[in-house]
């Protein structure tokens, strides 16, 4: 038996069917003697069979419970647990299959263990990040929302398995408006004095088969706080730059004028003195401008119907418009708004819109007024996005940068608010609301 061991199973069997034929023979021709050949033939038969029958069952058994540890393994594996191994003689031919096996179960041990010590690490950087992450399902309930969104919308509460549209019923109103527009954008939540600017990135995607989509809120007011000192710096520079353009130039016709005058040659003063005139009138054009923006004065609220409002808009700038209700009325400092929402209209045309897509859209809403400037040009990227609203920001080669800064300080001026956010299928709306 122990040379059996010894050798792979298909000559196993072979060799056990080559003697069991031969010790039945001899059997028949020993029991031959006494027996007539058939009941010889029979007895020698059974007798060997059941010899024949115990040897190959014994031989079986070893590899009846590999099999079953092998079917036990595949099961732990399915289940996700790989702490099992098999171990078998090392001189059976079957030590191929074991050893692969064991290799196997450690190979995909080792690979369990490095992915939950990644899923550990993406966790505590998901958790830790200052941007606020939300994933929600198709059934708009949150699969996942870090410490940051727990804070923001969920007062410090867990938001997995919470209907996403009852977290944002207890949200700030200008975050639950972000939401609602659609799209990314900047918006602001707070009061003038103490306010918050965020950045809203929605982006959509496939997890194990279904649509999911990855909502992230990210705070900028600190960064933008060091983007507004960058830029005064930068406004500093210029204005000292035009004052010196246009003073150097005075100063030295000034010097000139009075040696003509000296030398008697009063001809030539005329020309001079139109230069100074010019120099200096450009120079209070350009101080007059940043006046107007650095002393924008309170606002001047009275009651005002949108439509005569929007007609009067229109003779100075082409657009459609959508008023919700018709006979609407708002209370604003008419003067004000119109400054502002000409420099909007303005920039949707210029984004290469056509007319007839430019549109001015004004509706009522429970806290007040939401006007939305809307085009279809080619939006804003997250970069532009961020430094938008900064004053002196600008994007056009001869842009002054006021344009959308002086719409956030008109807004903010009247108690509301104003958000950029890129729609879909192209474009960009500049929402204000005004409080009613």
């Amino acid at each position: 038996m122990r040379v059996l061991r010894v050798l792979p199973v298909a000559v196993r069997m072979i060799v056990i069917a080559v003697v069991g034929s031969m010790a039945a023979a001899a059997a028949t021709a020993l029991l031959s003697r006494w027996l007539s050949p058939w009941l010889a033939a029979l007895l020698a038969a059974v007798a060997v069979g059941g010899i024949v029958a115990t040897v190959v069952w014994r031989a079986l058994v070893p590899m009846r419970a590999l099999f079953r540890a092998l079917a036990g393994t595949v099961a732990s594996y399915r289940d996700g647990d790989f702490s099992f191994g098999i171990t078998w003689d090392k001189a059976s031919d079957l030590i191929e299959l074991v050893d692969a096996h064991n290799a196997l179960g450690n190979a995909l041990r080792e690979q369990r263990l490095a992915l939950v010590q990644r899923e550990l690490l993406l966790d505590t950087m998901v958790q830790n990040t200052p941007v606020a992450m939300i994933l929600v399902d198709p059934a708009q309930r949150i699969v996942l929302g870090n410490l940051a969104a727990r804070r923001m919308l969920g007062e410090g509460r867990r938001l997995e398995g919470r209907a996403f549209e009852n977290v944002l019923a207890t949200a700030n109103p200008a975050v639950r408006e972000a939401f609602a527009r659609g799209g990314d954008g900047m918006f602001t939540v707070g009061s003038e004095d103490d306010e918050d600017i965020y950045h809203l990135s929605r982006r959509s995607f496939r997890l194990n088969g279904r649509a999911h989509e990855l909502l992230l809120l990210r705070q900028l007011t600190a960064e933008l706080r060091r983007q507004e000192v960058q830029t005064w710096k930068k406004v500093i520079r210029v204005i000292s730059h035009e004052l010196n353009n246009s003073l150097a130039p005075i100063a030295s016709l000034a010097h000139s004028g009075a040696e003509l005058l000296r030398r008697g040659q009063h001809e030539r003063l005329p020309s001079a003195l139109a230069t100074i005139e010019e120099r200096a009138r450009h120079l209070e054009g350009f101080i007059r401008d940043y006046a107007r923006f650095a002393k924008l004065p309170a606002p001047r609220t009275e009651p005002v119907a949108w439509r005569r409002f929007i007609a009067q808009l229109r003779t100075q700038v082409q657009f459609i418009d959508e008023l919700q209700p018709e006979d609407g009325i708002g209370r604003f400092d008419a003067a004000q708004l119109e400054q502002a929402l000409i420099n909007l209209l303005k920039n949707a045309h210029e984004s290469g819109t056509p007319a007839e897509d430019v549109r001015l859209s004004v509706r009522h809403v429970p806290d007040g007024w939401r006007i939305d400037v809307l085009d279809r040009g080619t939006g804003m990227n997250d970069a532009v996005l961020a430094n938008a609203l900064l004053p002196f920001y600008s994007t056009k080669r001869h842009g002054t940068g006021l344009g959308l800064a002086l719409a956030r300080e008109i807004a903010e001026a009247h108690g509301g608010r104003i958000a950029l956010l890129n729609r879909d299928g192209g474009g960009l709306c500049v929402s204000l609301v005004l409080p009613a």
